[in-house]
């Protein structure tokens, strides 16, 4: 897909996650939050290598059938005249303005979703069992988790008719705010007050992946924090304070999320 001057989208999505990614590992150089646990080296291997075991399986099921990613999902509902945008005359960046706020909603209760369903939670759980957060938490997930979300993202771009151009901005921008919001950096007080009311930031995520329960049940947002606010389950500040808190699941403090094979594996095993 070409975007904007011949921009592709692949150079797109390449050039923001580079961009995002950088910039916050650089800034969990100068003001980290928290003073890391594991070591970053082996962590950041193993969660970059599931970056790269999704990619191949979200790329095999574009070659399987283009309509089963996000993208080719909206060029054939457009190309069918199915959905309801095509079904309407808006502007172009008024559908692409509704289409990201509807799809950002979704996400949200995909993610509430995957906390509730045992069998889903199972697959989330080795995002969660990541003993610290930093910026490769944002992108790490296990690849049957990806291809779940993705087949839930199809469907609603399919039932709405989201515009191909819609669906890419808002995969560039959750991608980037999942990064930004794993980072590990302190944020000043007052910006991260300002920005929490309408994006998540760093501190209110990092609530989400407390050990304890209650905590972890809260914060779904990635992106806008409307939606946890809205629907109650916003979780200011962890109880044992961001320095104190710890990281992870209870069964999992060890060394083990931190390798590569046993993240793959963790779904198959007995849930704890």
């Amino acid at each position: 897909m070409e975007l904007w001057g011949g921009l592709s989208e692949t150079a797109l999505r390449l050039s923001v996650f580079i961009g995002v990614f950088l910039v916050m590992a650089l800034l969990e150089l100068a003001i980290p939050k928290r003073e890391l646990t594991a070591s970053k080296p082996r962590r950041w291997i193993t969660n970059l290598a599931l970056v790269g075991v999704d990619s191949v399986a979200v790329r095999l099921m574009a070659l399987v059938a283009k309509p089963l990613v996000g993208v080719g999902a909206a060029f054939y509902a457009q190309s069918q005249g199915w959905g309801l945008f095509n079904m309407t005359d808006w502007s172009i960046w008024l559908e692409i303005l509704v289409a990201i706020i509807i799809l950002d909603f979704l996400i949200w209760f995909q993610h509430l979703i995957f906390h509730k369903v045992p069998i889903l939670w199972r697959l989330h759980q080795v995002h969660h069992a990541d003993v610290d957060i930093d910026v490769t938490t944002g992108t790490r997930f296990h690849p049957i988790e990806i291809i779940v979300s993705m087949m839930w993202k199809v469907l609603w771009v399919i039932v709405l008719g989201i515009d191909p151009l819609a669906v890419v901005i808002f995969e560039v921008i959750l991608n980037g705010c999942a990064m930004f919001n794993h980072a590990n950096v302190a944020l000043p007080k007052r910006l991260d007050q300002i920005l929490r009311l309408v994006i998540v930031t760093p501190d209110m995520h990092r609530v989400h992946h407390s050990i304890i329960r209650r905590e972890h049940d809260s914060n779904y947002g990635f992106n806008l924090s409307i939606w946890d606010r809205l629907f109650r389950t916003y979780n200011a500040q962890p109880e044992a304070g961001h320095l104190k808190m710890t990281i992870g699941l209870k069964p999992y403090q060890s060394d083990d999320p931190t390798r590569f094979l046993w993240s793959l594996k963790l779904p198959f095993g007995p849930l704890k």
